[in-house]
């Protein structure tokens, strides 16, 4: 039987520590910088991720949902800190979810909207769940989120594979796909995530990226271009 946690008295916990490591004149800076609504500790990177490995520690081995309902109380408190450490958290534990867990996943990328939240989601949990199912069932849930009405769930679409290419893994073929209806696209952090996997790529395959640029590249934006023929030799 699965160990019950008390959700809201880690969280009560969280916030208090989280609130004595800030520095509010970071805080009053990173706000604005984000031009974000949240309420801000000015916690930076290093301390988010300390705080994240002690409260692994503390927490016994729990199931995907349980890690879902501690990171969603985290997420609730309409602190900036808190829905960071829920991200770091279930990076420490990505391990526990699995493909029962990608809706949840999702459903807290469209309430995270913002690169810091959904970038670290796509890349690093969406991404590491989905490298243990099939390719078939892979195919199936990134190609549903290229599609949805909301942004960043399309441009998790594109970032979830990005740490399997970047290495010389995961289906090129599958990302163009999901790509080339959105070269088209206006919005800037899909124009963004295309030329960014891109340009990854093609550190270690040139000629495959080359080849879409050449395919394609009059449908990029200037953004996208840029970006995927960032490190491109000049003879290709």
């Amino acid at each position: 039987m699965a160990p019950e946690i008390d959700s809201d008295a880690i969280t009560t916990d969280a916030l208090a520590t989280l609130a004595a490591c800030g520095d509010p004149e970071r805080a009053v800076r990173e706000k604005a910088y984000l031009k974000s609504a949240l309420v801000h500790y000015g916690c930076g990177q290093p301390v988010l991720r300390l705080q994240a490995r002690a409260l692994d520690g503390r927490l016994p081995a729990l199931g995907g949902p349980a890690l879902l309902a501690l990171a969603d109380a985290l997420h609730e408190t309409g602190v900036h800190e808190a829905r960071a450490l829920a991200i770091a958290l279930l990076e420490r534990r990505r391990r526990a979810l699995g493909e029962a867990e990608l809706p949840g996943l999702v459903d807290l990328v469209r309430r995270c909207p913002g690169w810091g939240y959904v970038d670290w989601l796509a890349i690093k949990i969406v991404g590491a769940v989905l490298s243990r199912s099939s390719p078939e069932r892979e195919a199936v849930h990134l190609q549903t989120w290229a599609v949805d009405p909301d942004f960043w769930v399309r441009r998790t679409a594109l970032l979830a594979p990005l740490d399997r290419l970047r290495r010389g893994g995961g289906d090129f073929d599958l990302f163009c796909a999901l790509a080339t209806p959105m070269l088209t696209e206006r919005e800037f952090f899909i124009r963004k995530a295309v030329g960014w996997v891109l340009r990854e790529v093609s550190k270690r395959s040139p000629e495959r990226v080359a080849a879409y640029v050449a395919q394609h590249g009059a449908r990029m934006s200037g953004l996208t271009r840029r970006e995927a023929t960032k490190y491109l030799p000049p003879t290709l």
